[in-house]
């Protein structure tokens, strides 16, 4: 290490955290060897300390954004069912002209799952235990073999669990695809605040870092060279989709077409909710530009409002499946400085090192602030925005708790539902039980068919399967 330059940037940086009014994160620097200031500094860097009055006066509960209902409207929305074929034609034209490119935020870890390991290495499917990573692999190889054209695969980890991605598709030979099209990047951290602001040292010589949220993966794009990377390969359109979804169609051409054609910025997908109180974010215009507003945000009076025909007026569930014109990512992370995605506050427990005593304490409530900004805040800085209507049991049923709503258990069952219905409409007779729930297991691989069209398409000999089956086709 040299000893010159690590005083001359902890000088530097001392300096700066102290303007701040964070000069605690210093407290024991006199006791730490080398290394572990090396390590103090490190966690510093990462962190945009231009930034951190403006941090920690939101993490204080001051100068946070003002969500009450903001003369909302419902969205327009374009019905899935009425896009053209030649919409559609237009959207495989792109993929085929290498135009597009994959986009997965994969930086969670599957703890909350029982799983120890990246999200993304989760075994899912319900009778090959596919793990959600190559499910989107898959997919991503059958359009590139449609296509005929080396559709790229960004997938955007954490610190925590970059390694571990890595090593997981190394260990796989990337299920099939090039390694020079399956392309990683880190997301960005911020630091754990406490209520009244401070920053939170993890250990004496670490800093209390977590990822900074899903917006944070637009600045990740540029900072890392990805932006860069995508103009030299001449993609224009980033298919943007989170690692928890084992129903999303990665490069769906009706959403491209649509997108390309209308010129929009930024698209979104969105489908009816389950109940007026899903736990979802609501896609409304409001000052009518398109943004989300979360579950949190939008009042009940609003969240049970109908239309004269009874139907719910705000009806439209942010589902986390995005289009982003690559122009339109570069223009908003072209000044770090000017980048406008609001930051979010979280109230979470996260251990720390008390500063005036020197222990290290374990929370048992929430005692910290962290701070995450979110994708889909860049919908109301687009010129030009749409969104396009979908159905649940088609593509989405995220996997998001170990049991119950939103688990492993109802999104192993959505996918041997939707496999059911696919191969109905492919002239086989699937068994069913007295409640309409099909009698048995059933699945059907991404490199076989993308939808119920394509495996239709395939004309296949249609079969009676028998109540029980576990059955499998590729």
């Amino acid at each position: 290490m040299d000893m010159t330059n690590t005083a001359s940037e902890y000088q530097r940086l001392r300096a700066s955290l102290a303007a701040a009014g964070q000069e605690h994160v210093f407290a024991y620097w006199e006791s730490l060897g080398d290394a572990e200031r090396g390590l103090l500094l490190e966690d510093l860097r990462r962190i945009n300390l231009s930034e951190l009055p403006l941090l920690a006066m939101i993490a204080s509960g001051r100068g946070a954004e003002d969500r009450a209902d903001q003369e909302l409207e419902p969205p327009p929305i374009t019905p899935r069912s009425i896009v053209s074929a030649k919409t559609i034609s237009h959207g495989r034209e792109w993929l085929s002209a290498g135009k597009v490119a994959a986009f997965t935020v994969a930086g969670g870890q599957g703890t909350r799952l029982g799983f120890d390991g990246p999200k993304g290495a989760l075994p899912i499917s319900p009778i090959r235990a596919k793990p959600l990573f190559q499910l989107f692999a898959e997919s991503i190889l059958a359009a590139r073999r449609r296509c005929q054209s080396p559709i790229p695969w960004y997938i955007m980890t954490s610190p925590t669990n970059d390694e571990a991605t890595r090593s997981f598709f190394r260990e796989r030979a990337n299920f099939g695809l090039p390694s020079n099209d399956v392309v990683f990047f880190q997301q960005g951290v911020m630091p754990a605040f406490s209520r009244t602001g401070q920053i939170l040292l993890d250990e004496r010589h670490r800093i209390a870092l977590s990822p900074d949220g899903h917006g944070g993966s637009l600045l990740a794009l540029a900072s890392t060279g990805m932006l860069a990377d995508m103009a030299r390969r001449g993609v224009e359109h980033i298919s943007y989709f989170q690692v928890d979804n084992p129903l999303v169609a990665c490069l769906d051409p009706v959403f491209i077409g649509l997108h390309d054609e209308t010129g929009s910025e930024m698209s979104s997908k969105a489908l009816p909710k389950a109940d007026d109180l899903e736990r979802v974010g609501n896609l409304v215009l409001s000052r009518g530009r398109l943004t989300v507003f979360e579950y949190s945000d939008l009042s009940e009076q609003l969240a049970r409002a109908r239309n004269p025909d009874g139907t719910r007026r705000f009806d439209a569930a942010n589902i986390a499946v995005h289009i982003l014109s690559r122009a339109f990512v570069e223009r908003l992370t072209s000044n770090r400085a000017a980048f406008g995605l609001p930051w979010h506050r979280a109230e979470k427990k996260v251990p720390y090192v008390d500063v005036a005593t020197g222990r290290r304490i374990e929370p048992t409530a929430p005692n910290s602030i962290k701070l995450e900004s979110f994708v889909f805040d860049a919908l109301p800085l687009a010129k030009k925005t749409l969104v396009l209507g979908t159905v649940r049991e088609e593509e989405f049923s995220p996997v998001k708790n170990a049991s119950g709503i939103d688990s492993i258990e109802t999104a192993k069952r959505d996918m041997g539902r939707r496999a059911a219905r696919w191969l109905e409409k492919a002239g086989w007779q699937i068994p069913r039980k007295a409640d309409g729930e099909p009698d048995g297991w059933f699945e059907i691989s991404p490199l076989l068919a993308a939808d119920a069209g394509e495996l239709i398409e395939r004309c296949l000999p249609a079969r009676r399967l028998e109540p029980g089956a576990h059955f499998y086709l590729e």
